[in-house]
């Protein structure tokens, strides 16, 4: 069994389930107006969440859009679940996220999700509300001028407004605290070339938009570096993703390349709105979809980063170039040790590439199944895939071939986004 093997084999066991119960979120929601009823307007086209979905990645493209110290997670949950809790409020097909707001019988769905994402978009991005109001103008002008399409607006305009508020408070924010770089062996330290400093210190304090709390489902303990089970993890980063590794396959080295190419929020939004079109997914399930991936990366992300800060674990470069100082005779240093690309500015465990990957993947097979043939493109280029978990495996070994993460960082990181994913599956 070979070492790329042998990782799967570690990584792609039964993935944990939260088995948790708890009340469902909505307890903020008042009751509707009138029976339900079926809702023509909530049957149309759900192009229209895709374009929403495009436009928030396009004004994060800007790197001016918004302060380094916010998560742009935070903004796509924000994005999706207001137009989710909007398509609800009219349609009255399934309990509101948090809102439902009174709609008059013929208010429209689609009016209501276009006017809930322009309203949060300006919200957030008050700099880009004339490109998101072309959006707006571009969307409702497919929407028949009658009294339904202004009560829809009225109704996506109040459900923005009382989501924003709400999460006005929420700790994001919040200016990090100074970071202190750790001294011990094992104690994370900013990395080389640059050696920038940690951002998202603070984000695992963020109120998250499903889970009790950033700590809720924090993994235990990593192994301590001085253990042979540290040893054998940091020698396979050491041998596979050195930047002149002759270990690592060619295609390897590509898919390292691949998934650092571009935000990993944007990647899976991307593969979200591919489904979403192909499958010419009405507006309901458009929004139930983006939502939910949205919802459990956020969370996953505050997740993350609760147990990053609360652990501190150097990344693998720090350890291999300061070997010597483990206590730790199994590993050898090599200060000139060089990964195959730039590490990302915070602690090792655990790896953000498994934990969000895995959420995603988790969310998205529960909608469309596990085997889904996938083409993903990232800057140009395209890779093939057999389904949501064998994307989303690939993304976190890709941080073992390209020096970034140890396989222990990875499967904490997998069974984390896992729990996070099911959570919000169950209330939600």
């Amino acid at each position: 069994m070979n070492g790329k093997h042998k990782i799967l084999a570690a990584l792609t066991g039964t993935a944990l389930a939260a088995g948790l119960t708890g009340t469902a979120f909505g307890s903020t929601a008042t009751a509707p107006a009138h029976p339900p009823t079926p809702h023509a307007a909530a049957r149309s086209s759900g192009m229209s969440v895709v374009e929403w979905n495009r436009e928030l990645i396009t004004v994060l493209g800007d790197p001016k859009a918004q302060p380094p110290t916010v998560h742009p997670t935070r903004s796509f949950a924000l994005l999706q679940a207001a137009q989710y809790d909007a398509v609800v409020s009219v349609t009255r097909a399934g309990p509101p996220y948090l809102f439902s707001v009174p709609a008059p019988q013929d208010a429209r769905a689609d009016a209501a999700a276009d006017q809930a994402a322009h309203d949060v978009l300006v919200a957030l991005y008050p700099a880009k509300r004339a490109s998101v109001d072309r959006r707006l103008s571009s969307q409702l002008a497919t929407i028949p001028d009658a009294p339904g399409k202004q009560a829809g607006s009225r109704v996506g305009a109040e459900v923005a407004r009382r989501l924003i508020g709400l999460r006005s408070h929420d700790g994001s924010s919040a200016k990090p605290p100074p970071f202190s770089t750790g001294t011990v062996a094992g104690g994370y330290r900013p990395t080389p070339p640059d050696f920038p400093t940690p951002v998202f210190t603070n984000w695992g304090s963020v109120k998250p938009f499903v889970l009790t709390k950033g700590s809720q489902f924090r993994p235990a303990s990593p192994p301590a570096v001085s253990t042979a089970e540290y040893a054998t993890a940091l020698n396979e980063v050491k041998n596979l993703g050195n930047k002149t590794s002759t270990t690592r396959t060619p295609d390897q080295t590509a898919a390292g390349k691949f998934w650092a190419a571009a935000p990993l929020w944007n990647v899976w939004n991307q593969i979200a709105q591919d489904l979403v079109t192909s499958q010419h997914a009405d507006l309901e399930k458009a929004v139930k979809v983006f939502a939910r991936l949205d919802l459990s990366l956020a969370d996953t992300t505050i997740a993350m980063y609760d147990a990053k800060y609360t652990y501190r674990v150097w990344r693998p470069v720090t350890a291999i170039q300061l070997g010597g100082t483990h206590d730790n005779p199994r590993i050898n240093s090599d200060p000139g040790w060089t990964p195959l690309l730039p590490t990302a500015p915070d602690p090792s465990y655990p790896a953000a590439h498994a934990a969000l990957s895995q959420a995603a993947a988790t969310t998205l097979t529960g909608f469309y199944g596990a085997q889904h043939h996938l083409t993903v493109t990232s800057k140009g280029v395209t890779r093939t895939f057999t389904g949501f978990q064998h994307a989303a495996t690939e993304a976190w070994l890709s941080r073992i071939w390209s020096g970034q993460h140890t396989s222990i960082d990875n499967q904490a990181g997998q069974q984390l986004g896992t729990r996070v994913a099911d959570f919000v599956a169950q209330h939600v």
